[in-house]
């Protein structure tokens, strides 16, 4: 349609209110006073992967294309990186507590400074598909990444300011749904994933060792204990093993009774390695 202007030559432009009255009523410009993180993202059968650091009672945790950081003695104490091209899916602090590790659904994990102006230090893509979980090695200087993708690229071990790799990682036929270090030496990795297995490598340069087959059904969260003694893995068998840190073999398996009756998604340890805390469906 066609939309006509009709002018009024006896009225003159309208000028804006100058006067004191008019300034108080003029809208001011909106300034930032506080953050309020919103809550980790969740996705239907996968648990929440936190990330964080004792030293400043920080936690650190992912959201769509953003990695949030909280003070969990002064909640509104928040402040976000928001460089991922893609949606994240973890991010972890490094055992300095200078660095962050951050990664997304596309195979990408960019490491950062934590300070400052949070500069970008290095950025690689060891698998081709999705990162589900990601640990630092407890010297610092490795980075282990497990997750989806095609053929053999379903674990990597890398050099974090070089992207070199530091083993193969044989072993597993199906997504990769967990891995970590030991952190003490002599230096272990362990994995575990949809193929309802566990692996256990040896290195650095880290080689398969053995395969754990005990549960029998996807295997959700693999976790050492903080004193590197033992680890312990969770299903969605509704079960939870604990194993030798240092040989892979079964020691235990936490009891039955007012045991999960849905499957267990995630397993973290108290930091004196004599308990465990876990998630389940149920």
């Amino acid at each position: 349609g066609i939309t006509t202007l009709h002018s009024h030559p006896t009225r003159g432009p309208t000028l804006p209110d100058q006067s004191e009255e008019g300034e108080r009523r003029r809208p001011k410009m909106a300034q930032l006073q506080e953050t309020y993180a919103c809550s980790p993202a969740t996705e239907r059968g996968r648990g929440i992967l936190l990330g964080g650091d004792a030293k400043t009672d920080t936690i650190v945790y992912c959201a769509g294309r953003t990695v949030f950081f909280r003070r969990l003695d002064a909640p509104l104490d928040a402040w976000t990186y928001t460089e991922h091209a893609y949606p994240t899916t973890v991010a972890r602090i490094s055992p300095n507590g200078e660095w962050v590790a951050s990664a997304d659904v596309s195979g990408c994990v960019r490491v950062w400074g934590r300070n400052g102006d949070r500069a970008l230090k290095a950025e690689f893509r060891p698998i081709s598909g999705r990162v589900d979980d990601l640990r630092w090695s407890p010297d610092g200087l490795r980075i282990v990444v497990s997750g989806d993708g095609k053929g053999k690229s379903l674990v990597r071990a890398f050099m974090w300011d070089s992207g070199s790799t530091v083993g193969d990682f044989d072993g597993h036929s199906k997504r990769v749904l967990s891995c970590d270090f030991k952190p003490t030496r002599p230096f272990r990795i362990v994995t575990c994933g949809e193929d309802f297995l566990a692996n256990y490598y040896e290195g650095p340069p880290f080689k398969f060792k053995h395969s754990i087959r005990d549960h029998s059904n996807f295997v959700n969260c693999i976790r050492y204990s903080p004193d590197g003694s033992k680890f312990i893995t969770v299903s969605s068998d509704k079960r939870g093993l604990i194993y030798d840190g240092k040989t892979g073999d079964k020691i235990g398996e936490l009891s039955s009774e007012d045991s999960h009756t849905g499957s267990i998604y995630a397993v973290s340890w108290s930091a004196d390695s004599k308990q465990v805390l876990t998630v389940s469906a149920d």
